[in-house]
C-alpha cells in the first residue's frame, strides 16, 4: 500500500533514501489528492489483465496504449545517468500513469506550498500524476521497479524541465490546484 510523507529539505544525500522530516510527516491520500490532484488506486498486480478497477479507469479515461518499463542497474544503460534524468524536476503535458508490477520505488510531487510529498510505490499501486504538476521519480535503495506505463494514444514522453509555468498544462493544473481538484475525473 503506498505511503506518502513530507521530505526533508536534505540535497546532498542519496536520493533513494527516504528523506523524512524530523518529526516525520505523513499524508493520507485524501489529503494528497486535496494538495496534488495524484491520485491513487489498488490493483491485483498478478492479474492485473483482468482488474475491473484498471479496466475502468482504462475505459474512462481513454488509455489505449501501455507499455512496461524496467529500470534497474542491469537493464538500464548509464544507469547512473539515467537514475539522475529521471531525478530532475519537469512536468508532462499528460498525465503520467504508473501501475508498478514489481519492486519498488519513489515518485515525489510539489505541493502547493512548495514542499515536496515523497510517495512511495509498490507492487501493486497505480498512481495517476495529473499533466502540469511538478514531479520527479527516482528508484529506492532496492534498485528495481517494474511498471506499466498507460497512455491516452500514442505515447508523448517530453519531459519539460523547470521552469516551465508558461506552458498551458502548467496553467490548467494551477487553476485545478486552486479548486481543489474537485472537477477531475475520478473512477
Amino acid at each position: 500500500m503506498v505511503r506518502v510523507w513530507l521530505m526533508d529539505n536534505t540535497t546532498d544525500s542519496d536520493q533513494r533514501l527516504e528523506h523524512h522530516r524530523n518529526p516525520p510527516v505523513f499524508l493520507d491520500l485524501p489529503e494528497l489528492f486535496k494538495k496534488t490532484g495524484v491520485e491513487y488506486f489498488q490493483i491485483n498486480a498478478d492479474k492485473y489483465t483482468e482488474d475491473s478497477v484498471l479496466a475502468e479507469l482504462r475505459a474512462k479515461r481513454g488509455y489505449t496504449y501501455d507499455d512496461e518499463i524496467t529500470c534497474s542497474e542491469k537493464c538500464l544503460p548509464d544507469y547512473a545517468a539515467k537514475l539522475k534524468s529521471f531525478y530532475q524536476e519537469h512536468l508532462h503535458t499528460d498525465e503520467e500513469i504508473r501501475l508498478v508490477l514489481e519492486g519498488s520505488g519513489y515518485f515525489d510531487v510539489r505541493d502547493g506550498e512548495e514542499n515536496w510529498l515523497r510517495i512511495k510505490v509498490e507492487k501493486g499501486d497505480l498512481i495517476v500524476i495529473p499533466a502540469g504538476i511538478y514531479h520527479r521519480f527516482t528508484l529506492d535503495t532496492n534498485n528495481y521497479i517494474k511498471a506499466r506505463r498507460y497512455f491516452v494514444g500514442e505515447p508523448v514522453w517530453t519531459p519539460h524541465n523547470r521552469p516551465s509555468d508558461d506552458m498551458e498544462c502548467r496553467k490548467a493544473y494551477l487553476q485545478h490546484q486552486a479548486e481543489q481538484f474537485v472537477q477531475l475525473n475520478k473512477v
